[in-house]
């Protein structure tokens, strides 16, 4: 017994089977399991929407730091209603979860991956300049064209529009801004007819760009990634 706190037990040091032990182990096994309910979208598996407003503040901070650009893409699935109208819920459920596992797949395990809502999706690039940016949004525009989505006895197709964009340094961008900025391109990808990626002018980006060599080694070994 602890003399200092009389009823409360103190199991020793070198004791492992300590019911005190046991208790602390649940309640961080509890803590683990509602930080996931928290960020994670419980149908994809992906992170939702409030972890990516949460993240995306400390990876700009991030990127002014190191000097590195930070990439932003957003997703939106072409004619996504007309599934569900045609359909129902459940296939554009399958939909969403076919979409979700090819984003594991194609993308690095520190890309950013986040349901942002509906059949929006948000991708942040870290340490990933535009160029490189946009011909991952290319990659996964034709990855996504080319899936086949299987529910019941149903097989079919559907198309994604891309905006994309970067962070730098010299950028003044607010959070809200960088976002605004990229939906502007996906809006633009949208009206010119769908299944596109739009982004800025490579030629725009050159006074803003000082590729340092630490910069065009991870881009190099982004391009051997991909």
């Amino acid at each position: 017994m602890n003399k200092n706190a009389p009823g409360l037990e103190i199991c020793p040091a070198s004791y492992e089977d300590c019911h005190w032990l046991h208790e602390l182990a649940q309640l961080r096994a509890k803590n683990e399991e509602l930080k996931h309910l928290v960020t994670k979208d419980p149908l994809t598996g992906l992170f939702n929407y409030r972890y990516f407003k949460e993240i995306l503040g400390n990876e700009i901070q991030r990127s002014i730091r190191s000097g590195k650009p930070l990439s932003l893409i957003l997703v939106d699935l072409d004619h996504f209603k007309s599934i569900n109208d045609r359909w129902g819920h459940e296939a554009g459920n399958q939909t969403l979860k076919t979409i979700a596992s090819l984003f594991r797949l194609e993308l690095r395990q520190s890309d950013i991956i986040c349901r942002y809502g509906g059949e929006e999706f948000t991708i942040l690039l870290p340490q990933t300049a535009l160029p490189i940016a946009v011909k991952v949004a290319e990659r996964l525009r034709l990855s996504i064209a080319h899936t086949q989505i299987e529910f019941e006895d149903q097989v079919f197709n559907l198309t994604a529009s891309f905006g994309a964009g970067v962070y730098q340094q010299a950028n003044e961008y607010t959070e809200d801004g960088f976002v605004d900025t990229v939906d502007q391109y996906l809006y633009q990808a949208k009206e010119q007819g769908r299944n596109q990626v739009c982004h800025l002018d490579f030629d725009k980006l050159k006074p803003l760009t000082a590729v340092s060599t630490d910069e065009k080694a991870a881009l190099l070994k982004r391009r051997k990634d991909d």
